[in-house]
């Protein structure tokens, strides 16, 4: 008969090993792992707690990106903190988004996302444009517009169709405050159809009309 080693704890005086090994059976790691308490769902409020201080943090972190990024963008338009319900009042309107320079800057941002920035720009320098009084800062102006925005040799060409571009020739050989107005209509128009929907939806705009909400921590 083969002898059995025996590996597990040491008896107490007087007491066989196998009836140590038979009272106190080894466990199955796994099990043991099983048993332990989920620290992180042992309490609803405590789960509660933990969920909304992770939106906030994460909220709070998204407002400080963006408003990092609105310092670096160039040129950025000077303008005054919005309020929560100015912010709200841009998801009315493209108009009322357009009329508000912080609003402006935010949907600007946005465009940057979608490498569109140069129809924000173009129809800044538009208005700036028409500010414009006196002939040789017209002529000046008006030539670095085409330049920057309208020449097909620019990188920050904006889509225009042919009959805005023949008007936009046309005008440029005695360039007025409003030469570029039918090309800054048809870029508003763009921005209204096609970015201003996408904007509405965007974390950036989200995170700024819904503050703390889960949707606006979500991407």
């Amino acid at each position: 008969m083969m002898d059995i080693l025996y590996t597990g704890p040491v008896p107490a005086d007087g007491e066989s090993p196998m009836a140590v090994s038979e009272m106190a059976p080894p466990r199955d790691p796994r099990q043991l792992n099983s048993q332990r308490p989920n620290t992180c769902c042992f309490c609803w409020c405590c789960c509660c707690s933990c969920s909304c201080l992770t939106i906030r943090n994460e909220e709070d972190r998204r407002r400080k990106s963006l408003e990092t990024r609105m310092e670096t963008i160039p040129n950025c338009e000077a303008c005054t903190k919005p309020t929560l319900e100015e912010i709200k009042m841009w998801g009315q309107s493209f108009d009322k988004l357009m009329k508000n320079p912080a609003g402006r800057n935010v949907f600007r941002e946005f465009l940057r996302t979608e490498y569109s920035e140069e129809n924000m720009l173009f129809w800044l320098a538009c208005e700036d444009l028409k500010e414009e009084i006196n002939k040789t800062a017209v002529d000046e102006k008006a030539r670095v517009i085409y330049e920057d925005y309208i020449s097909i040799l620019s990188p920050k060409e904006v889509s225009l169709d042919s009959r805005v571009r023949e008007v936009i020739n046309r005008k440029m050989q005695d360039p007025t405050p409003h030469t570029f107005e039918d090309a800054q209509l048809q870029i508003y128009t763009l921005m209204h159809r096609d970015s201003y929907p996408r904007f509405l939806n965007s974390s950036i705009y989200r995170c700024l009309a819904h503050p703390g909400s889960r949707t606006s921590s979500q991407s």
